[in-house]
């Protein structure tokens, strides 16, 4: 067949697609004649052409021919391995998924193959309901193809127009197209689990759940049963059976937040099902398998850890397959203003008022080094709306650490209740952000302690509106 022939086939059959006049095609790459006509029997049930090559050269010759929406590969070929394809499918059409099929316990090749750009893999001796969910993951991925209104919705929720975050918002669309684990680094407040919702999102797993878990919250003794679930009966306590994270995220992501905090035990226990995608909830003896995607981040140096012995090597190869740097606020000073107008907004759309910052108030905030990051950035504009009894937010207001006015209210702003004058170095063992939420729960609750319960007269007391007290209880987890 010709050149020309060729191209007018693939773009014929590309056509055909995008007006739903035919099925889906995948290519299927493998020496063995059983494994491929297991492979054209599967997915000619789930109603999808399938196309073999044996080798290498089969297989680019088939690409060159027609338009596939999922490439399955062996790892090991006769002419070369399944790597050498995933690199020439990303060169050559990077739309295109390519899935390895990997040999038994051969994780190694199959975090190989990942690095290098595969949508995913599965092992030898094939599990035919994790391949289908790997094939119909696969296919909505060829279906959404560009998710436009997923991408104006990252630019939306991801704020920013420094080089590091337009940088990101790219990342994150390619990430998306792949299930490879990634490992989110970065300060805490930077928004990482905005970062992971937003790959998730923009995935073909976006309509399934997102699950977020900080790992550092679970009590060590209920951490098995609350990532993997249990039977009745199996423990003391245990009164029915109960699905653990795992489950809840079957078909969608995990995010592991503070995936530093895991016992080593856990991290045993992770690492395995990570490998084999199959859990074994406490008091059974059969395993279940689960189609999950992992994300993680912390906000520690985890390769430290690996070094300190307090993390597992083999774990940390596993989830961090890909890394993505999330940018300390400071390094990204362009963006303070739009981030402070944008987080001010919401806040007083939710306390049921208006309000704007004044230009010394943008100067302030353009030259304090928010150590607490964009999360210290939002507590500081909720607090100071808190505080502010007119509509516009001044610089005094802030109460920055460091600054003028940060021990008091400025004069002529008036506040009902009196906020702390002064922190002592001894006590602050706590993140600054989750220093400002203890102030302010403290705060509300003695408010509401003096009315006897009485929301409304504590939102009086405090100065703010009762729907905004109403958010503030929720928010800290008082209601």
């Amino acid at each position: 067949m010709s050149e020309a022939n060729r191209a007018g086939c693939v773009e014929c059959e590309a056509s055909c697609k995008m007006a739903g006049m035919a099925q889906h095609k995948v290519l299927v790459v493998d020496d063995e004649p059983d494994i491929r006509e297991l492979l054209e029997i599967t997915l000619g049930r789930m109603n999808i052409d399938s196309q073999p090559a044996s080798d290498l050269a089969g297989a680019r010759a088939q690409l060159a021919q027609h338009a596939f929406d999922l490439c399955l590969t062996d790892m090991r070929l006769p002419d070369g391995n399944g790597i050498e394809l995933v690199e020439f499918i990303q060169d050559k059409y990077p739309e295109l998924p390519v899935a390895v099929i990997t040999a038994h316990g051969s994780m190694e090749a199959a975090v190989q193959a990942l690095k290098a750009g595969a949508f995913d893999f599965v092992s030898k001796p094939v599990d035919l309901h994790m391949l289908r969910n790997l094939v119909n993951t696969a296919l909505r991925l060829s279906d959404g193809m560009n998710f436009p209104e997923r991408d104006r919705r990252t630019r939306d929720d991801l704020i920013g127009d420094a080089p590091s975050m337009q940088t990101i918002r790219a990342t994150i669309a390619k990430l998306a197209r792949s299930q490879a684990p990634v490992y989110i680094s970065g300060e805490s407040g930077t928004g990482k689990e905005l970062v992971a919702r937003l790959i998730h999102e923009k995935g073909p797993r976006g309509a399934q759940p997102f699950i977020a878990v900080n790992c550092g919250a679970i009590p060590a003794d209920l951490m098995e049963s609350e990532f993997f679930g249990h039977k009745k009966g199996s423990f003391t306590g245990a009164s029915s059976d109960k699905d653990g994270l795992f489950q809840a995220a079957d078909g969608g992501t995990l995010f592991l937040d503070e995936v530093a905090e895991l016992p080593l035990h856990m991290q045993v226990k992770l690492l395995r099902v990570i490998q084999e995608k199959a859990l074994r909830p406490i008091g059974t003896q059969h395993e279940v398998s689960v189609d999950v995607r992992i994300l993680s981040a912390t906000h520690k140096n985890l390769a430290q850890l690996v070094q300190d012995g307090s993390f597992r090597q083999d774990l940390y190869y596993r989830l961090n397959v890909i890394e993505l740097k999330v940018p300390p606020l400071r390094e990204r000073g362009a963006d303070i203003a739009r981030l402070a107008q944008h987080f001010l907004s919401d806040i007083a759309r939710l306390a049921g008022r208006s309000a704007q910052l004044s230009e010394d108030a943008i100067a302030a905030l353009n030259g304090y080094a928010f150590p607490g990051n964009v999360r210290e950035l939002e507590n500081i504009l909720e607090r100071a709306l808190t505080l502010c009894e007119t509509n516009t937010i001044h610089a005094a207001d802030l109460h920055l650490p460091g600054s003028m006015g940060s021990d008091s209210i400025a004069p002529g702003h008036k506040s009902s209740y009196t906020t702390p004058t002064s922190i002592e170095s001894d006590h602050i063992d706590l993140p600054l952000e989750s220093y400002m939420d203890q102030v302010e729960r403290d705060a509300i609750l003695k408010a509401l302690e003096k009315t006897q319960n009485n929301k409304t007269a504590a939102a009086k007391l405090l100065g703010i509106t009762f729907r905004a007290l109403r958010y503030r209880l929720k928010r800290l987890g008082l209601e």
